[in-house]
C-alpha cells in the first residue's frame, strides 16, 4: 500500500513538472521592437492607410494618362421620317461660248427628278482624341494627384506613429504592472516574516496578542494589494496581446526594461511632424483647386480624328451614304456664360484656400503649445525620477536600520511597520516615476516630430 502511494505521488510530481515545463515553453517572449512590429502587422487602421496610399497612386497614374490620346468606339442610330424631292422641267437651253456670249445654238435638257428620304441613319467607327490645351486642367489635376499621394503617405505616417505610441504605452504598462507586483510580493514577504517572528515571540510571552493582530491586519492589506497587482499585470498583458495580434489568454512575457532615453530633450522640428505636413499638403491642394476652377473659364483645344462606316439617306432608291470614311480636325471650346456657375465655383475655391491657411496657422500655434507642454512634462518627470531615487535610497536605509533596531529591542513594532510602509510607498513612487518619465518622453518625441 505504501509502495502504491509512493508511485502515485511520483507520477503526480512528474506530470506536474512536465506541465510546468510545457507552460513555460509555450510562453511568448517579446521585446519592445518585436511588439511594435507585430502591432504594425496586425493593425487594421494601418492596413486601411496602406490601401489609401495604394488608391492615391492609382489616381496619380490615371491623371498622367490624361496627357495621352484616348481611343474609343462610337456608334449611332437615328431615324427620321423626313422626305422630299426636287423636280426641274426639261427644255432647250442656250449655249454660251468661252467669252460667255450666246452662240445662237441650243441644247436639249431632259429635266431632273430627285426624291430623297432619310429613314434610318446609322454608323459606327473608332474615334481618337488628343488634348492640346485644356486651360491648365490636366496639369493641375496631375499636381493635385501628386499632392494626394503625399497626403496619403503622411496620413499613413501619422497612423503608424499612433500605433507605435499606443504599443509603447501598453508595453510600459506591462513593465509598470510587473514591477508593482514585485514590490507587492517583497512587501508581502516582509510582513509574512514579521508575522512569523511576532507569533513566535507571543508564544514565548515576549509580545502581546495585539501586536500579532496589528501585523495580521497589515498582512491582509498586503494580500489585497498583491491581488490587485496581479490583476493589473494580467489586464496590461491582455491589452498588449490585443495590440500585437495574440490571443488575449495567451501567456505573453516581455524582456528587458524600458528603453533608454536622454536626460535632456533634444531640439524639436515641428515641420517634421506628419500633422504639419498634412496641413501643408491640404493648403497646397486648396491652391490647386483654385487653379482648377480658373481653368474651367479658359478655352480648350484638342485634336479629333475618327474612322468609321455610315449608312443612310436614300436618293432615288439608292443610298447616298454607304461606306467608310475618315475625318480629322481641331476642336475648340470657349466658355462664354454659365449663369454665374463658374464664378461661384471660383469664389468657393478661394474661400476654401483662405480657410486652410487660417487652419494651418492655428494648428501651428497649437502644436507649438503642445511641444512646450510636453517638454515641461518631461523635464518635471526627469526631476521626479531623481527625487524618487533619492527617496527610495533613504527608505531602503531607513528600513534596514529600523529592522536592526526592532530586532535589538530598541524600536517599537509601530515604527517598524511604518518603516516598511514608507519603503513600499517609496518603491511604488519610484516605479511610477520611471514609467511616467518614459511615457512623457514618448509624448515629447511625438510632439517634436521624432517618434
Amino acid at each position: 500500500m505504501i509502495l502504491i502511494n509512493l508511485r502515485i505521488m511520483l507520477t503526480t510530481v512528474v506530470f506536474a513538472t512536465v506541465g510546468v515545463v510545457a507552460t513555460a515553453s509555450a510562453q511568448t517572449v517579446l521585446t519592445l521592437d518585436q511588439c511594435i512590429e507585430q502591432a504594425k502587422a496586425n493593425n487594421r487602421r494601418l492596413a486601411a492607410a496602406d490601401k489609401q496610399v495604394q488608391s492615391a497612386r492609382y489616381d496619380l497614374r490615371s491623371m498622367k494618362a490624361n496627357f495621352l490620346p484616348s481611343i474609343s468606339a462610337v456608334g449611332m442610330g437615328l431615324y427620321s421620317n423626313t422626305k422630299g424631292g426636287l423636280n426641274i422641267a426639261g427644255g432647250m437651253l442656250p449655249v454660251f461660248g468661252a467669252d460667255m456670249t450666246p452662240t445662237g445654238q441650243f441644247a436639249a435638257f431632259p429635266g431632273m427628278n430627285l426624291d430623297y428620304r432619310v429613314g434610318w441613319l446609322y454608323g459606327g467607327g473608332v474615334q481618337l482624341e488628343q488634348p492640346l490645351y485644356m486651360g491648365g486642367k490636366v496639369r493641375t489635376g496631375l499636381r493635385m494627384a501628386k499632392i494626394g499621394t503625399e497626403l496619403a503617405a503622411q496620413s499613413r505616417r501619422l497612423t503608424e506613429q499612433e500605433v507605435v505610441l499606443e504599443t509603447s504605452r501598453a508595453y510600459a504598462d506591462v513593465v509598470r504592472a510587473r514591477e508593482l507586483r514585485t514590490v507587492a510580493e517583497r512587501y508581502h514577504a516582509l510582513l509574512t516574516e514579521l508575522l512569523r517572528n511576532v507569533e513566535s515571540a507571543r508564544k514565548h510571552g515576549l509580545k502581546p496578542q495585539n501586536d500579532v493582530l496589528r501585523v495580521q491586519v497589515k498582512l491582509n492589506e498586503s494580500e489585497l494589494n498583491l491581488r490587485r497587482a496581479e490583476n493589473g499585470l494580467r489586464l496590461a498583458t491582455m491589452n498588449l496581446c490585443h495590440l500585437t495580434g495574440h490571443r488575449l489568454t495567451e501567456p505573453l512575457e516581455i524582456t528587458g526594461d524600458l528603453p533608454a532615453y536622454p536626460a535632456v530633450a533634444p531640439a524639436a522640428d515641428l515641420e517634421a511632424r506628419p500633422e504639419s505636413q498634412l496641413l501643408d499638403r491640404k493648403s497646397r491642394l486648396a491652391r490647386e483647386q483654385v487653379r482648377m476652377a480658373r481653368s474651367e473659364r479658359l478655352p480648350q483645344v484638342g485634336l479629333v480624328g475618327s474612322y468609321g462606316y455610315l449608312h443612310g439617306i436614300k436618293l432615288n432608291d439608292s443610298y447616298l451614304l454607304d461606306g467608310a470614311s475618315y475625318m480629322a480636325g481641331v476642336q475648340v471650346s470657349i466658355p462664354i456664360f454659365h449663369f454665374g456657375g463658374r464664378s461661384n465655383k471660383m469664389r468657393a475655391a478661394r474661400a476654401k484656400y483662405e480657410q486652410t491657411q487660417l487652419e494651418q496657422a492655428d494648428a501651428n500655434e497649437r502644436m507649438q503649445l503642445e511641444l512646450t507642454r510636453a517638454a515641461n512634462n518631461f523635464d518635471e518627470s526627469a526631476l521626479e525620477v531623481q527625487l524618487a531615487e533619492s527617496s527610495l535610497a533613504v527608505a531602503d536605509e531607513n528600513l534596514r536600520l529600523s529592522g536592526l533596531r526592532y530586532r535589538a529591542g530598541t524600536e517599537t513594532l509601530s515604527d517598524y511597520l511604518a518603516a516598511q510602509a514608507l519603503w513600499q510607498q517609496a518603491y511604488q513612487t519610484h516605479v511610477q516615476a520611471r514609467v511616467n518619465a518614459y511615457l512623457d518622453w514618448l509624448e515629447y518625441c511625438k510632439a517634436a516630430g521624432q517618434l
